[in-house]
């Protein structure tokens, strides 16, 4: 699913109202009746007094269209219009079109006003500036939202919270909305952990945009969704053989985290790999035999540590880095698997200590293949490419990092974000906070892996990959009923669970 920037969206919308309506309120009534039936919903009490505030664009209309629709479904209610200037076209239609009981009382809010009252009982819907606006709010209007903020009455934004757009985020002149309801697409600032405090739990449905208007739409952003992962998933055929699902290594563990190899080996196994290999320390042999027979175990010449890599050749994959420490013999090892990577075409994902090394060991980038999957978290990302300054500057400059090296990058967190080297980025919709665990990554990284050696292209892998774990994770934390108990080997458990509720149509 598409990502738009605001003027993409005022241009859909446009083309929408020319193609499919008479009138261009009557786009604005399709979208306030589908944010009103989602209201309904989510909130019954009909007795609670509801503050609704309109600005006098078309966000302002959507709150005066609502505004008419729950009175007219007996909700109490509250209009303020704001006195920002000119009222748009369909705003001055939807004032009209107030019943006599709202507009005889409706009450202007005009610059040196004294706000108006509101008890943290009551409810508010947000309809000031929505998502046109360019630039920070200031003086009075800045002061009214702090004033409505600092109630601490439930807030729920139309579309965007106000004040809050792609390039500003400032708790001090912006909405902090408690849910914000997005009209047709979900908006870039919703991905993004500086803007999560304002705009709260959000949700967004369909308002009709034209489909042949979305699909010629140029777009950067997109938001992973059910339809993507589905229509990328391969159909199994029926006279297949293991050897038909390639063949995936695996190199992690050192002493002590031999865990990791198992966690991303069954991972790699369940994603639908044909064989695996696991390349583990001498340590680990046995562990690694008596908790995943499924696995080739592949001995490393050294007892505690990673040294030197197998003979690459017959792999269809290679993922390195879970659990593997940053002895220097690992380094030596790291360089000689890169090389040897490079050198056959192969696919490759880099994790956990591996990018570590990576970040010390700058003269180790010239091995890194184009193509290769990078799955850092935060911090290893700091490492790896310095510190950002801001949500936007950091998507701005690991798009450029992608670009540059002509590698994926999946930063690991809450709607995880996949940089491609065509300039693309996605953003995940599925996951929870109980995949804060350890061995979660390990997980990723496994089932990253399989699909490569599946002969998934590399994008695909990371689309495919990130969106199955993060299901998987989803689907396990509602089998158990809480995120705080999930654990690494719960996501793998679930994973064939997120394979079957994928293809589901």
């Amino acid at each position: 699913m598409k990502i738009p920037s605001a003027s993409q969206t005022r241009i859909l919308d446009e083309i929408t109202m020319q193609k499919h309506y008479d009138h261009s309120h009557q786009l604005m009534e399709y979208a306030s009746n589908t944010f009103v039936n989602w209201f309904k919903e989510n909130f019954k009490e009909r007795e609670q007094m509801i503050h609704i505030f309109c600005g006098s664009g078309n966000n302002g209309g959507d709150g005066l269209a609502i505004a008419r629709l729950l009175h007219n479904d007996f909700y109490q209610v509250k209009v303020y219009l704001c006195a920002l200037g000119a009222s748009s076209p369909d705003n001055s239609k939807n004032q009209d079109l107030l019943p006599s009981t709202l507009k005889t009382k409706l009450l202007w809010i005009n610059e040196g006003d004294e706000a108006p009252k509101i008890k943290n009982t009551e409810l508010v819907i947000d309809a000031i500036f929505g998502s046109g606006i360019n630039r920070a709010v200031e003086g009075y209007w800045a002061s009214l939202i702090k004033h409505i903020n600092q109630s601490e009455a439930e807030i729920i934004s139309v579309d965007m919270p106000s004040g809050l757009y792609t390039g500003f985020a400032d708790a001090d002149v912006c909405m902090s909305a408690n849910r914000t309801f997005a009209f047709e697409f979900p908006k870039l600032p919703f991905m993004l952990p500086a803007y999560a405090h304002l705009v709260g739990e959000w949700e967004f449905k369909s308002i009709g945009l034209d489909k042949e208007a979305i699909s010629k739409l140029a777009c950067n952003h997109f938001y992973i969704d059910k339809a993507l992962a589905a229509s990328l998933l391969k159909k199994r055929k029926k006279f297949s053989h293991k050897g038909s699902y390639g063949h995936a290594l695996l190199i992690m563990s050192k002493y002590g985290m031999v865990g990791a190899a198992l966690l991303a080996g069954r991972a790699c196994l369940r994603s639908g790999t044909g064989l695996l290999s696991l390349h583990v320390p001498k340590v680990g042999y046995s562990i690694v035999q008596s908790n995943l027979p499924e696995a080739i175990v592949s001995i490393d010449r050294h007892e505690f540590n990673f040294s030197t890599p197998p003979a690459i050749e017959k792999y269809s994959a290679v993922g390195i880095g879970c659990g593997l420490g940053q002895q220097n013999m690992t380094k030596t090892g790291l360089r000689s698997t890169l090389e040897e990577v490079m050198k056959l075409s192969k696919p490759l994902l880099l994790d956990a200590d591996a990018l570590n090394i990576l970040a010390s060991e700058e003269s180790l980038w010239e091995f890194v293949p184009p193509e290769s999957i990078l799955t850092p978290h935060p911090k290893e990302c700091e490492r790896l490419f310095g510190e950002s300054q801001g949500d936007m500057q950091e998507l701005k400059h690991l798009s450029k990092i992608s670009k540059k090296h002509q590698i994926h990058l999946i930063l690991k967190r809450a709607n995880t974000v996949i940089f491609c080297p065509d300039g693309e980025i996605y953003f995940n919709s599925t996951g929870n906070p109980g995949m804060a665990t350890a061995g979660s990554g390990d997980v990723l990284s496994g089932i990253i892996t399989g699909l490569l050696a599946q002969g998934y292209a590399a994008k695909q892998a990371c689309i495919l990959g990130v969106y199955l774990h993060g299901l998987s994770a989803d689907l396990a934390v509602e089998h158990f009923r809480g995120e705080e108990a999930l654990i690494a080997s719960d996501i793998i458990e679930f994973l064939g669970n997120a394979f079957l509720k994928t293809k589901q149509p």
